[in-house]
């Protein structure tokens, strides 16, 4: 019979907690009980640390045997080449500190690639080696933004030690139902007990893979017990529609209209406001359409000028019951006119489809270019800017970027970095890219680094070479180098390793102007030097993997 162990009794941690109190102290302040002061009382308290240390090691009794546990289910992913386990073994061992006056030296920030090096990973459906899985577990516990592929790479096994170890337990909450499969769509009866039975998470996980396979299936499991679930849950699985949504689900949405949680209210407008085809679109565009037009009168009367159609906007009086319901909210922010704030969000869920028609049949970019009356232009180019991404429609926010090369680069709708963000994520990875090289190449790196963070990895050639190309610029200026780090942060991760050529060039100390900033030309030697090795050690973890899995066509 297998037995377990407990241990002899509780006040042991206290001991030992006293022993160290007392070293800390000093033994001419404080001595252990039972202990003489004097000469002998330092090599009494470690003689008594000693004794504590072994007592607290195997000073155990014996106690009520235990189930053992299950075994691990099996991983059946081919193992890592030796070569790439070694690599994750020196990545998880990394840990950086800090350096002495903030510079981090010319060696990689490896745990920065480990991002990198797990979704390579995953991409080729590796198994970890076992000895890892603790440190792959610690750095993901660390990290959040590592859990989902961390976990992904970690298997079955990891969530088997996650039941084991408390401060492993995130696995078994970031993997919802613990590592265990939901259950086939066929399965009505398993997928019903779960659903009623189940933790949260477990439904979570449920209603998400009914989604993504069988989104009347999820719609149908959810309408069944939408009206007993608590208001937050509510929320989280309205969320889940965003999967496969479309004209279908249009009843169940309308319905959650009248939730009376006002969260719930606020997320089903959005996600219908998202269906141009919808009646509260239909709504909304008649609404927002009513607060829109074209005054062709503006301009005219001097001498030799034409009227000029100009865009004038009348905005809501009020917010009456019917546009609450349709998801606009009446109280505006601190600092915001209720009439601009209802006027925004009328904008903001029409169909952008509604403008040509509304405007004359002009195409996106031609209304974007009309002068909008009385200041409403900031107010109503944002809107469309909400509009465009929540719809994704690349031509509208083509037409809202504008030219990358354009006076300050903020197109005409554009009316913060965040936005110009949001704007590039409805384009295409390509455009996205050639769109930041254009903007950097005319502007500099001084505001694109919210707009590097959502071209995709690695950068597109053009893309890097204006990033390097402006880096190189800066620093023949003698631009103050700490500035940049961000930039150069993301460059070491997001270059395309096959750049680290065209670099080398780039290490030398530069000669640095009269009013550069003091150790500028070693510092960004020391920087490129970073980035050269880092590219490097990129190639070579590319290649130890070696090539993903081909793609099973559908």
């Amino acid at each position: 019979m297998t037995r377990t162990s407990a241990p002899v009794d509780a006040p042991g941690t206290g001991a030992w907690e006293g022993l160290v109190t007392t070293a800390l102290l000093g033994t001419d302040r404080r001595t252990p009980p039972g202990i003489a002061p004097g000469q002998d009382a330092p090599v009494a308290l470690l003689d008594a640390a000693a004794v504590e240390t072994v007592r607290r090691r195997a000073g155990l009794r014996p106690a009520r045997a235990a189930q053992r546990p299950r075994p691990a289910v099996a991983d059946g992913r081919p193992p890592l080449p030796a070569a790439a386990a070694r690599r994750l073994a020196m990545l998880l061992a990394d840990r950086p500190g800090a350096s002495a006056g903030g510079r981090r030296g010319t060696a990689p920030d490896l745990m920065e690639l480990l991002p990198q090096w797990l979704a390579a990973a995953n991409a080729r459906g590796f198994a970890p080696p076992p000895q890892v899985l603790s440190a792959l577990l610690d750095a993901a516990r660390g990290r959040t933004d590592l859990r989902p592929a961390a976990l992904e790479f970690a298997g079955p096994r990891a969530l088997w030690l996650a039941r084991l170890n408390p401060d492993w337990r995130f696995a078994l909450r970031s993997a919802p139902g613990g590592g265990a499969a939901p259950p086939a769509v066929a399965d009505d009866d398993r997928t019903r007990q779960v659903w009623q039975e189940g933790l949260f998470a477990e439904r979570v996980a449920l209603l998400s893979a009914l989604r993504s396979g069988e989104p009347a299936a999820a719609r149908e499991l959810l309408a069944t017990t939408w009206a007993t679930e608590r208001a937050e849950d509510r929320l989280m699985f309205l969320d889940s529609l965003r999967t496969g949504l479309g004209p279908d689900d249009e009843p169940f949405l309308e319905q959650a209209l009248s939730d009376r949680s006002r969260n719930v209210r606020a997320t089903a407008a959005e996600l219908l406001s998202a269906l141009p085809g919808s009646a509260l679109a239909a709504r909304m565009a008649v609404r927002a359409a009513a607060c829109v037009a074209i005054d062709h009168t503006r301009g005219s009367g001097a001498a030799g000028t034409a009227p000029t159609p100009t865009i004038v906007v009348e905005a809501p009086h009020e917010c009456d019951p019917d546009m609450e319901r349709d998801g606009v909210v009446p109280k505006a922010p601190a600092g915001r006119g209720e009439r601009s704030w209802w006027f925004g969000q009328l904008v903001e869920a029409a169909p952008l489809g509604t403008w040509s028609r509304r405007l004359g049949g002009r195409t996106p970019r031609e209304i974007v270019a009309l002068p909008v009356a009385d200041d409403w232009q900031s107010e109503l180019h944002a809107a469309w800017c909400r509009a465009a991404v929540r719809q994704g429609d690349a031509e509208w926010s083509r037409a809202l970027l504008g030219e990358p090369s354009a006076p300050e680069a903020g197109g005409p709708g554009a009316v913060s970095l965040a936005e110009r963000a949001k704007l590039l994520g409805t384009l295409g990875a390509a455009e996205r890219a050639e769109w930041v090289a254009g903007f950097i190449a005319a502007h500099g790196l001084s505001e694109a680094f919210q707009l590097l963070g959502v071209c995709a990895v690695p950068w597109a050639p053009p893309l890097g070479r204006a990033v390097v190309d402006a880096l190189n610029i800066a620093r023949d200026a003698g631009s103050y180098p700490w500035s940049f780090s961000g930039v150069m942060g993301l460059a070491e991760r997001c270059l395309d390793p096959s750049e680290s050529g065209r670099l080398d060039a780039l290490l030398a100390v530069p000669d640095e102007p009269e009013d550069a900033s003091p150790g500028a030309g070693g510092y960004w030697a020391e920087a490129f030097q970073r980035l050269v090795t880092t590219l490097r050690l990129r190639a070579a973890m590319i290649e130890e993997l070696g090539s993903p899995k081909p793609t099973t066509p559908a």
